[in-house]
């Protein structure tokens, strides 16, 4: 996607920086009704896709089985200049297909998410993730396209 503001594009390699960073994100889905959904997510980006996980049913998981593409928004450090009526910012929108884990992959997927969040209980969540008996589900967005922008 062409982005109107070319002086405040980056790289996609800062974009793929500015994802990799973030500590939440939007996910942005069409529902089978038409309705377009955004929710924050806490995620994790590796090897070009992006992670998150869910509760088994709601208005979420609805959507992605609804059509798989979805966007995904991270805005990273920002900076009010008043004086300047501004705000410095970087952030990254992501665009892709969203597919549901399964079995060893989405194991992989939730310890990926632990050892971002919560890196001091590895232990801890290893064991909460065996014992989720099916009380989680695990989705990835892959990225096919992917923005970034730095306000000055």
């Amino acid at each position: 996607m062409e982005m109107r503001r070319k002086d405040l594009q980056t790289s996609e390699e800062e974009a793929r920086e500015f994802l990799a960073r973030g500590e939440y994100g939007v996910l942005s889905t069409v529902g089978p009704d038409g309705e377009p959904y955004g929710v924050p997510l806490s995620y994790v980006y590796r090897e070009g896709e992006i992670y998150f996980h869910s509760a088994p049913e709601g208005r979420k998981v609805d959507h992605l089985h609804a059509g798989a593409k979805a966007s995904f928004c991270v805005v990273g450090a920002t900076e009010v200049l008043p004086a300047k009526f501004s705000v410095r910012y970087e952030s990254a929108i992501a665009f892709g297909e969203v597919r549901e884990l399964e079995g060893n992959e989405m194991k992989q997927a939730l310890a990926w998410l632990i050892e971002k969040y919560f890196p001091e209980f590895r232990k801890e969540g290893e064991t909460c993730v065996e014992n989720s008996g099916g009380r989680t589900r695990v989705f990835g967005l892959r990225v096919c396209e992917l923005t970034g922008k730095r306000g000055r």
